[in-house]
């Protein structure tokens, strides 16, 4: 089984990349999902409410997520301390899911995630493959997803690796900074290629 990490900056359009894969019969692992459902874990969600404060619990007692990303996204001390108490979780469950796909006897996976490289999933990929775009490009798209100031979508740039230097580590780079068309264009080169190997 060929395991593809498929990762790039937040805004840059990961996911577009992400659901022409699963168009194409490609599985996939999608971190954040995965992440989303770490915090049904009671353990580790007391843990990220003692640690960031009750300031990002909802009324409900459910994790405030929008609260606590604007904590995390202003202070890299916190984003580690957020990563340190959620990643190994992730990671776990991500091979998991890897794990059942390879005995389902499925040919290509990929592992969706921003932090591929710098949580070190590298040794468990066979190819990686990165999202790129333009910075102005990525920044309204990040506004018009988050609904947030042009300020807080820049801090959330700088909480991530480069572009640049995440290219260094990358088998294949997709520009996403033109229209659709063109992005579909590139992905399904990009699975010629993967499925003749």
């Amino acid at each position: 089984m060929l395991v593809l990490g498929l990762t790039g900056n937040i805004g840059c359009g990961k996911s577009s990349v992400s659901t022409i894969f699963m168009n194409h019969g490609i599985e996939i692992v999608d971190a954040d999902i995965v992440a989303r459902h770490i915090f049904e874990d009671l353990d580790l969600l007391n843990k990220v409410f003692s640690t960031f404060g009750e300031t990002i619990k909802n009324e409900d007692g459910s994790l405030n997520r929008k609260a606590l990303g604007n904590i995390v996204f202003n202070d890299d001390e916190k984003l580690i301390a957020l990563n340190n108490l959620t990643h190994p979780k992730i990671k776990e469950n991500i091979l998991k899911k890897i794990e059942e796909y390879k005995t389902q006897g499925k040919k290509i996976v990929a592992i969706d995630a921003a932090l591929l490289i710098e949580d070190n999933y590298l040794p468990y990929i066979d190819k990686l493959i990165l999202v790129t775009c333009k910075k102005d490009i990525q920044i309204k798209r990040i506004i018009a997803r988050d609904n947030c100031t042009e300020k807080e979508a820049i801090s959330r740039i700088n909480s991530q690796m480069s572009q640049e230097d995440k290219a260094k580590f990358a088998d294949y780079i997709i520009d996403n900074s033109g229209p659709f068309e063109n992005l579909e264009q590139q992905v399904l080169e990009i699975i010629s290629v993967l499925q003749g190997e």
